[in-house]
């Protein structure tokens, strides 16, 4: 017999197939803006006009273990801002604290460029695993900012403490800063220190904000409907114990 466990799993699943086919089918739902993404969109076309860098920083989490889903949420950023500036006279560049992560970076950009149509003005130094550890990394990518003419730093996966060190160094050099992490102390830390920070899952939104697909934007849609079911389950949850009472 099928356990709740499993039967909710089923119907997640059920609606996220589902929200995915209206997705595909241009419907008219549209998703709720995020102000850090439509700054992440905006700094990509800048970017592309004024001739400029940015600078996508994947964390230093292995796409193998548990902390991997950050790593993957950037990696699908990573492909759409590929793929829209291929044609930039100074195309994007991506630094990660980890090998794999670092080899998938270089993939995930050269596949952009290939969507692109541009796939022989792809140059393979743009994707680069800058350290082996998570202040080795942050250390090797900081110089990234002040030296390649960046004018937009995107930190999207698993950051702690390190980030701060990444944001002084664009802060220094003026770039914008556009921050998000899995991790509780990286997310104090850049919710500190970025003009525009993601919070909490909405890490896992940029794909769907830079229209990477219509499976990126059917579970954003899920997450804002779930949201929406726990908060009126708490409430209803509250409100029969608080009768109970009178």
């Amino acid at each position: 017999m099928m356990s709740f466990a499993e039967a909710l799993v089923f119907v997640v699943a059920a609606i996220l197939l589902g929200l995915t086919s209206l997705w595909k089918r241009k419907s008219p739902l549209r998703m709720r803006g995020i102000p850090a993404l439509l700054s992440l969109r905006r700094a990509l076309g800048l970017s592309v006009e004024d001739g400029t860098r940015l600078h996508i920083s994947l964390g230093s989490a292995s796409p193998l273990d548990g902390r991997g889903t950050s790593a993957l949420a950037g990696l699908a950023a990573l492909r759409r801002i590929a793929e829209h500036a291929a044609a930039s006279d100074a195309p994007p560049v991506a630094s990660a604290g980890d090998p794999a992560l670092g080899l998938l970076s270089q993939d995930t950009m050269q596949a952009g460029y290939k969507t692109a149509g541009a796939e022989g003005l792809y140059a393979q130094d743009t994707g680069r695993a800058a350290g082996l550890t998570p202040f080795g990394y942050a250390a090797g990518a900081m110089h990234i900012s002040p030296n390649e003419n960046v004018s937009a730093n995107i930190l999207l996966g698993h950051f702690g403490p390190e980030a701060a060190l990444i944001a002084d160094a664009a802060e220094r050099s003026g770039a914008v800063l556009i921050g998000a992490s899995d991790n509780l102390t990286g997310q104090a830390v850049l919710f500190a220190s970025a003009r525009e920070a993601l919070i909490g899952e909405e890490l896992f939104a940029a794909g769907a904000s830079l229209e990477a697909g219509a499976f990126h934007a059917a579970s954003l849609t899920l997450q804002d409907l779930l949201r929406w079911l726990i908060i009126l389950a708490l409430a209803g949850g509250a409100a029969l114990k608080f009768l109970r009472f009178i």
